[in-house]
């Protein structure tokens, strides 16, 4: 029993449908996400068991699982949308900061973490800017939310795999 995947260039997903027969291997399916929305098939990738050991280097995301961070970094989009970018919440900012720093566990630097609390707190961001060094290209924190944005702007290109295994024949239309 072949399990296939098609692409949704509409909502950016990856379905995974299940044919319990070889009769479906040429059949178009409907979007599980809704009946107008396009549908392509994509070739499936291996599946790897295990994992080889990778240069992390200096990454405080080097260990954390994918899919997690895929999660995790949708909700930081959404979070970010309501953002007021030219005015932004203390408490608003410091809870977006602390979720990356509770993702990063005991790799986050002390001042990143001192900073979390304060903003936490209503501090003013521009003051704790200046005080904190200005988050300079090379510093820890800046490093850190380079990162961060670097790994959001990738998990955006992808498309999102929806978890669900599908029955195809529940969405293919004869």
């Amino acid at each position: 029993m072949p399990i296939y995947e098609f692409y949704c260039p509409d909502n950016n997903k990856l379905y995974s449908f299940l044919a319990r027969t070889l009769a479906l291997r040429d059949k178009l399916p409907v979007c599980p996400d809704g009946e107008g929305l396009k549908m392509e098939r994509r070739v499936s990738s291996f599946a790897v068991i295990g994992k080889a050991k990778e240069e992390t280097g200096d990454d405080p995301f080097a260990g954390v699982d994918e899919s997690k961070m895929e999660s995790f970094m949708a909700d930081m989009e959404r979070e970010m949308g309501g953002m007021d970018e030219e005015n932004p919440d203390p408490r608003q900012l410091g809870h977006f900061m602390r979720k990356m720093t509770d993702m990063m566990g005991d790799k986050t630097p002390p001042e990143l973490r001192e900073m979390v609390r304060r903003l936490e707190a209503g501090e003013d961001p521009e003051k704790l800017e200046e005080q904190f060094g200005g988050m300079d290209e090379g510093e820890a924190g800046d490093a850190l939310f380079a990162q961060m944005l670097k790994r959001a702007r990738a998990s955006r290109q992808g498309p999102v795999r929806d978890p669900k295994l599908y029955e195809m024949r529940d969405f293919v239309k004869e």
